[in-house]
């Protein structure tokens, strides 16, 4: 098991990706994922990844306190789509982060000793095909088992 620096060990978790601007579409995911997480008896984790409009070339029409209003907008919404979805449920963690999706859920995987990560997927496109989706890209990395819902 990975440690924090207090040297305790971390509890397993199942970790979920949820996109707050595609809310019908994720409560499936936000299911399943506590499907999962209460097959295995672990706790369940959602993240949301907010991009980061400080390093883009649009920076320079945000206000400083931007990322922080935004980050604590998502902050509730998350709260409210869970409470919404899957119920009241105070053994949920809660993760906002800011930067490339892909990327972000990666270190969050990590951090909270994922054993699994939860992402939901669209219908590909040819583009995708070349690039590959967020999905493609976590699926490509984890530290873990992804279970991907359609």
């Amino acid at each position: 098991m990975k440690t924090d620096k207090s040297n305790k060990p971390k509890k397993p978790t199942v970790l979920v990706a949820i996109d707050l601007t595609q809310p019908e579409e994720q409560k499936a995911v936000l299911k399943r994922a506590r499907q999962l997480a209460d097959l295995e008896g672990i706790r369940l984790s959602v993240v949301t990844v907010l991009p980061d409009f400080r390093m883009s070339m649009v920076s320079t029409y945000f206000s400083d306190d931007h990322t922080h209003e935004i980050v604590e907008e998502s902050r509730v919404a998350l709260h409210k789509f869970i409470e919404d979805t899957i119920g009241d449920d105070d053994k949920v963690k809660h993760v906002i982060r800011v930067g490339k999706t892909y990327e972000e859920i990666l270190i969050t995987a990590e951090d909270l000793n994922a054993q699994m990560i939860v992402v939901g997927a669209h219908k590909p496109n040819f583009r995708d095909y070349l690039i590959g989706p967020n999905a493609a890209q976590i699926a490509r990395h984890a530290p873990c088992s992804v279970y991907i819902v359609r």
